[in-house]
């Protein structure tokens, strides 16, 4: 029998699987994807060859991309951005790291303190948090984001919003900042060339400025993988988990099995209570299934295949919470038009953001061409002058909101992408029961049921539209601020991407699914560690380091009750994901 067994490799599962390898236990790490051991000689800068949904590698699929793709139902316009394989979504992420706002948690007491969804709060304080995202911090490492050409320009449009220059971690006020990203800094020759043969490893360390963070990481070419400059779960966590006993006196390496699909659940009655007892999966190369059991299981498969496992497995869900309250931050995108140039494609993907907490948080987005049309392009508004959906109204943008087409799609793209300048929305959007995860009256496919994915963007609550519109309303006064000739509001359709809160924990048994400690109401032994089991969206922060905090706390918590050891935040150093010892260990066992 294992100590525990964890259910995908994405975001969350990995720190759990590190934290606990490096305290002696035995940990099996399941991931449904595949595992690139080796990114730089499988993965590309072509586009399609990375983000098709169908066949690319980066899709939601089996590892042997001439398979189809696993479905999911979504019955409205919408596209779910999400990764199968070690590192799950983290693959493709920006690494942007800004800290959750303090006003989505238990015990904020500050003026704007009803500006959020008060309802469905963390069941702790932030002040709980700080030392966990500390940690993280400390080890992915977080840092400032490198700088360029397209940071100048967002942030002279930044300051005249009349907002300060953000000076802290902590989001208290409105203000614009440099993103905190966890991508490792130019070193050597990187950022100071674009010559090839001068961006290898060790010439060359950390970002080269490359600008395409969203086909995966492999810069710069030749390095140790937990040396390579985004740092995914793929490149920290996971060498640091399958090189615990080489750094940590206490420590036992992880098993990783990759193409292992989980398909059920298995508990049993102890004490009276039911209790989680092991994992049943699929092998998706061979068809063969395989079952252990151990003493915890976390699930970390996401907010979609959480739901799924749940439900598949006949788990309880008395308050019938399980796959409802989906967070997506109800993203949109606006776009400036510049007669000179803005080097959009150039760098780090998002390097600058503004935060007004209570609605949400601007973005800087930079996109290479083919992701930059999808961006202009996907709407739920039509075509401005053509059909509307009910939707489009006027605003501070030129025109109707909508997708470009015809004439004015090839004027944006008339002098390259490197003229245009996009700000993302992250709306602080509120958690409603119908936004939801159930079971699709599709066929199953070759891993069983399949999930419905239902978001009712045009239900959305008063706060959650009221507060999409004032920072669309934002974006277009900063673009216009830094010299965009024309800008356009596309109103995205779904895109969930920083999809959330599915699973949620809660502080109350009527609507949630966790308690505090990330640990099943009814079903003692089984957590969850990923964003579904967020409360909330966080503000409209970007999730994933406070998914990554909260799935260290929540190992701490399994490491407590079920194993009878003491806490750790605050009494040690943590080992850094680019510790030379863990590049020597990887090195050593030619993973």
């Amino acid at each position: 029998m294992r100590d525990v067994i964890i259910v995908g490799a994405g975001a969350g599962g990995p720190v759990v699987a590190a934290e606990l390898a490096s305290r002696g236990l035995d940990v099996l790490l399941l991931e449904a994807g595949a595992h690139a051991t080796r990114p730089g000689d499988v993965w590309s800068h072509f586009e399609d060859d990375a983000n098709n949904p169908l066949t690319g590698y980066f899709r939601f699929g089996p590892a042997e991309r001439s398979e189809r793709a696993w479905f999911r139902e979504l019955p409205q316009n919408s596209f779910v951005w999400q990764s199968a394989g070690v590192g799950g979504t983290t693959l493709h992420y920006y690494g942007n790291c800004p800290r959750p706002y303090p006003g989505a948690f238990a015990g904020y007491d500050r003026p704007d303190k009803n500006a959020y969804d008060t309802a469905h709060l963390f069941p702790f304080t932030y002040r709980e948090l700080v030392p966990y995202l500390e940690r993280l911090e400390a080890v992915l490492p977080v840092q400032t984001a490198a700088m360029g050409t397209k940071e100048v320009v967002f942030f002279s449009g930044a300051e005249k919003l009349g907002i300060p220059l953000q000076k802290t971690k902590d989001t208290v006020g409105f203000a614009y900042r440099p993103q905190e990203n966890a991508i490792l800094q130019p070193g050597g020759n990187a950022g100071l060339t674009t010559d090839s043969a001068k961006l290898r490893y060790p010439h060359a360390t950390g970002c080269t400025m490359c600008g395409h963070c969203f086909q995966g990481c492999v810069q710069p070419i030749g390095a140790p993988r937990n040396l390579l400059a985004k740092r995914s779960t793929a490149n920290s966590y996971v060498p640091m988990a399958l090189t615990a006993d080489a750094w940590s006196a206490h420590g036992r390496a992880i098993t990783l099995i990759p193409d292992a699909y989980a398909v059920r659940v298995h508990t049993e009655r102890s004490g009276g209570e039911p209790v989680a007892t092991g994992v049943t999966w699929r092998l998706t190369r061979t068809g063969e299934y395989q079952r252990e059991d151990a003493r915890v299981i976390v699930l970390a498969g996401g907010c979609t295949e959480n739901p799924r496992l749940w439900l598949n497995s006949g788990l309880p869900n008395p308050n019938d919470w399980v796959g409802r309250g989906c967070t997506d931050h109800d993203f949109d995108a606006v776009v400036g038009l510049f007669d000179r140039d803005t080097e959009a494609s150039k760098g780090p993907g998002s390097s600058a953001r503004c935060d007004f907490p209570g609605h949400g948080g601007l973005e800087l987005v930079g996109l290479p061409p083919g992701l930059q049309g999808f961006a202009l392009t996907f709407s739920d508004s039509g075509v401005p002058g053509h059909y509307t959906n009910g939707r489009g109204a006027r605003g501070a943008w030129d025109g109707p909101a909508g997708r470009l087409v015809g004439a004015e799609l090839k004027e944006a793209f008339r002098n390259g992408i490197n003229r245009m300048l996009m700000v993302g929305i992250n709306t602080d959007d509120d958690v409603e029961p119908g936004n939801r995860v159930t079971m699709s009256a599709f066929p199953a496919d070759e891993n069983g049921p399949v999930p419905r994915i239902r978001i009712r963007r045009r239900e959305r609550s008063r706060r959650t539209r009221a507060n999409r519109e004032f920072l669309a309303g934002k974006a277009a006064e900063l673009l216009r601020g830094a010299g965009a000739t024309k800008v356009y509001r596309i109103d995205w359709a779904p895109i969930l991407l920083h999809v959330q809160s599915s699973m949620r924990m809660g502080r109350s048994a009527d609507d949630s699914v966790l308690d505090e400690n990330a640990e099943a109401r009814w079903l003692k032994r089984l957590f969850i560690a990923d964003n579904s089991a967020l409360p909330n969206s966080v503000g409209g922060a970007n999730p994933t380091i406070t998914t990554q905090a909260l799935a260290t706390r929540t190992a701490e918590k399994i490491f407590e009750k079920y194993f009878q050891g003491d806490p750790w935040i605050g009494s040690e150093s943590p080992v850094v994901s680019t510790d030379p010892r863990i590049s020597q260990a990887l090195m050593d066992r030619d993973l």
